[in-house]
């Protein structure tokens, strides 16, 4: 796969639909090699490969970074929750995987309740949706959820006093992040990857016709 032929934009899409469920990287992978790009597309290119094929491990690297700061701020850690869990929500595979846990559970005690946090029906012309696919979460759609959590986390980091400290934190997680993508040298197991995730989305996108 060509990076450099990927737009940011591309990129962010790619990041919103795929499985984020899968675990890190080993740790002897994450720090193996690492070199400085011969030029400013082997950088580019290298940057967007490994944000895609290191993503769990940079969320779990800026969480961890995240909770350092929060040690001695109990209520700002509910807070990093929240956050994490409102930006995970913007991730197609979270969102729908949290939606069928949460119903399942609900389901247990109140079939009723359950029944009513079915998503809508959509529309479907030639076997095919007849838009982009809208994501559902407890029968509510995903900007509803996204909302009420980014206002509660957002009241909680006031309460806390922590905006200071969640925005050095995110800061510095994002700067190493960037880094570390930027001298990770990508492997042939990363190039693999993505060549397995195109033919994923192609298949899926053949099967849906």
């Amino acid at each position: 796969m060509d990076w450099g032929n990927v737009t940011v934009e591309d990129l962010v899409d790619a990041l919103r639909e795929v499985d984020w469920s899968s675990p890190p990287r080993p740790m002897s992978e994450f720090f193996s090699r690492f070199t400085v790009p011969k030029s400013l597309a082997k950088w580019d290119s290298r940057l967007k490969c490994n944000l895609y094929y290191y993503r769990t491990n940079y969320f779990i690297m800026i969480v961890f970074i995240l909770g350092l700061g929060f040690l001695t701020r109990p209520l700002a850690i509910l807070s990093a929750l929240l956050t994490a869990l409102t930006v995970a929500f913007l991730n197609d595979s979270f969102a729908g995987s949290f939606s069928e846990k949460a119903t399942r559970t609900i389901r247990g005690f109140s079939p009723q309740l359950a029944a009513k946090m079915r998503p809508p029906l959509q529309p479907v012309i030639r076997g095919r949706p007849s838009a982009k696919r809208a994501i559902y979460i407890c029968g509510q759609p995903r900007w509803v959820f996204v909302l009420i959590f980014s206002l509660v986390s957002f009241a909680l980091w006031y309460i806390s006093c922590g905006l200071f400290t969640v925005s050095l934190a995110l800061l510095i997680g994002l700067l190493a992040t960037i880094l570390h993508a930027s001298l990770r040298t990508p492997n042939l197991k990363a190039r693999l990857n993505t060549f397995r995730e195109e033919f994923r989305q192609v298949w899926r996108n053949y099967s849906e016709i």
